[in-house]
């Protein structure tokens, strides 16, 4: 874990327009007078529906390494699992957060439609992709979007969604990596001084995913 140069020295406000702009389309799709039974799209009375949606849900978060394989990414890999365990928690947070305050229902009259889990899960796929090769590959950084984009669509389609739904999801989730970029590499950098490099070359940190819950895996060799 050695310190890592990086450019958050200041607070890179520009690059929270975009997920802050989103977020507010879909709260205001969501909750302004005269648009509360629409949410910017009506309802379907019946469709088919498409099920890969929820497969890409959780693929999306490991498109990063994926990219790793045929890209030159940014950061090392135990750099990237913490970012994207850091960047899951706060997203999880913050969707359920808002899902289970605002009880909005879902255009097939299921609950908790606001914001959509699913887009906030593969938009935050996308832009960790993004942050890591858009230095390095046009073509790898963006194309995670498409995916997202996908399934943002597949979303409103399978009538689970209103499309101000995704539009918050997919803010959620770019804010949500966002924010672990700027939280993550101040907090590393200071344990790593404060603890000398033959501490951090001893330093062991990943997340552990399991089904009953995650958290982090942490190992220090003597």
């Amino acid at each position: 874990m050695p310190v890592t140069k990086t450019k958050y020295s200041k607070v890179p406000l520009k690059q929270f327009v975009l997920p802050a702009t989103l977020i507010a389309v879909g709260a205001f799709g969501s909750s302004v007078d005269g648009m509360r039974d629409f949410h910017l799209i009506s309802r379907k009375d019946s469709v088919s529906q498409i099920r890969i949606d929820d497969y890409l849900e959780w693929g999306m978060l490991g498109w990063v390494f994926m990219c790793d394989i045929v890209g030159m990414e940014k950061h090392s890999l135990t750099d990237q699992f913490v970012l994207l365990a850091m960047a899951e928690g706060i997203n999880a947070a913050a969707v359920h957060g808002l899902k289970n305050n605002i009880e909005t229902t879902r255009p097939d009259g299921r609950p908790y439609s606001f914001p959509s889990g699913h887009t906030a899960n593969a938009f935050l796929g996308a832009h960790m992709a993004y942050k890591e090769f858009k230095d390095s590959s046009p073509v790898l950084a963006y194309s995670g979007y498409a995916i997202a984009g996908f399934v943002a669509a597949s979303r409103v389609y399978n009538n689970r969604h209103w499309l101000a739904d995704v539009a918050a999801g997919a803010g959620i989730g770019i804010l949500s990596v966002e924010l672990s970029y700027l939280i993550y590499f101040p907090i590393k950098n200071l344990i790593i001084r404060k603890s000398g490099n033959k501490t951090a070359n001893n330093l062991f940190l990943a997340p552990s995913i399991q089904r009953e819950g995650g958290g982090f895996y942490l190992s220090y060799r003597f």
